[in-house]
């Protein structure tokens, strides 16, 4: 983070194809809504495949530079491909390591608005379903609208536009202590 203005939105790309191509466009156009946006691509961080024998060799330098990224930023848009029909192996890695750090993992998630989008080859919808799954597990509180995009139905700019619209109407819950 080069600046020192807080992030008001952190687009996490689960892929560094067209997912990425997605996160750059809902940075774009969160910037446009007025909001201090940054993307964060995940296949650029350096976390080993996790396992509980990779804890005993510490944590990955990266690990605790994510954390504080995504600790820092109040709302996060996930773009991720659909992976087997399922979640990529670069997000549940990166959660799988979260997971792991200090006492309650959860507050990362618990009560933070994340919204979801995906350009996916195949269908993308067990993605978002899948993925909608786990975040709520994780106690977020994610948008209701999706988007679901791919090459015969790319992304509509004025659908990135509201999915953010609704994403920045929430507010992170404050949780008890």
């Amino acid at each position: 983070m080069s600046s020192s203005t807080p992030v008001d939105v952190l687009v996490l790309a689960a892929s560094n194809g067209e997912n990425l191509k997605l996160a750059e466009r809902f940075a774009d156009e969160a910037r446009k809504l007025g909001s201090n946006a940054e993307v964060l691509d995940l296949t650029l961080l350096d976390l080993p495949l996790y396992r509980p024998k990779a804890e005993k060799n510490g944590n990955p330098a990266d690990l605790a530079r994510l954390q504080e990224r995504l600790m820092a930023a109040p709302h996060w848009v996930i773009c991720a491909p659909e992976y087997n029909g399922s979640i990529p192996p670069v997000f549940s890695n990166a959660v799988a390591w979260l997971s792991v750090q200090g006492d309650d993992f959860r507050a990362l998630f618990n009560g933070r608005p994340i919204a979801m989008a995906t350009f996916s080859g195949g269908g993308g919808m067990e993605l978002l379903l899948s993925l909608r799954i786990q975040l709520t597990h994780l106690g977020a509180q994610v948008v209701g609208r999706q988007l679901l995009s791919n090459f015969a139905k790319p992304a509509k700019d004025d659908s990135i536009q509201d999915v953010l619209r609704r994403l920045m109407q929430m507010q992170p819950l404050e949780l008890g202590a």
